[in-house]
Order: structure tokens, then C-alpha cells, then sequence
């Protein structure tokens, strides 16, 4: 199934390559990218691997989330009927209750 990204899943991808250029090494950028790829691919190929608990917590029925590996990032989901609407890509230490609601 294919993955589509929201325009605020977007614009958090942005801010985090944005500050990844501005204070990591030159490569971490591009690593950062690769990984979401990584994430997104997976979530597209099997929605239902990610994480239930933000579902339960803010009561958004559908709602998974994906941890990338080597970046303090979270993608967050839905699985449609034809896709995977990937509402945000938010740093782990977020207040993401406040973020989602």
C-alpha cells in the first residue's frame, strides 16, 4: 500500500532535515531522510505493525505509531482503504498528546 504524507507530516519533515543541516555532521541529513523512507515503506507494507498506544490514549481510532531506529523521530498513521496517511513525523521528546489532539 502506498504511503502519503500530510502536509504537516511534510513541514515536520523539513524542520527536522532543516536543523539536522544546521547542527549535525553533513551526512545526517541525508541518513535522516533514508530512515523515514525506511518507516514509511514499512508502514505502507504492513500498517498494522506499529504501535496502538497513542490511539488508546487520545481516542483517535486507527491512529499507529513507528519509531525510526537511529533518530529520535515518530511517524504517526492511518491506514485507509487504497493508503497510509502519515499525519506527522514528530520528535520522540515532544508533548505529543498536545501535538495530535
Amino acid at each position: 500500500m502506498k504511503a502519503v504524507k500530510s502536509a504537516a507530516a511534510e513541514d515536520d519533515v523539513r524542520q527536522a532535515v532543516d536543523y539536522y543541516l544546521n547542527e549535525a555532521e553533513p551526512d545526517i541529513p541525508l541518513q535522516f531522510i533514508d530512515e523515514l523512507e525506511k518507516v514509511t515503506k514499512h508502514v505502507g507494507d504492513w500498517p498494522g505493525s506499529g504501535s496502538a498506544r497513542f490511539a488508546e490514549i487520545l481516542g483517535i481510532p486507527g491512529l499507529r505509531s513507528f519509531a525510526l531506529a537511529r533518530f529520535p523521530y515518530v511517524v504517526f498513521y492511518i491506514e485507509e482503504d487504497d493508503h497510509v496517511d502519515i499525519w506527522r513525523v514528530l520528535h520522540g521528546k515532544r508533548d505529543i498528546p498536545a501535538v495530535l489532539q
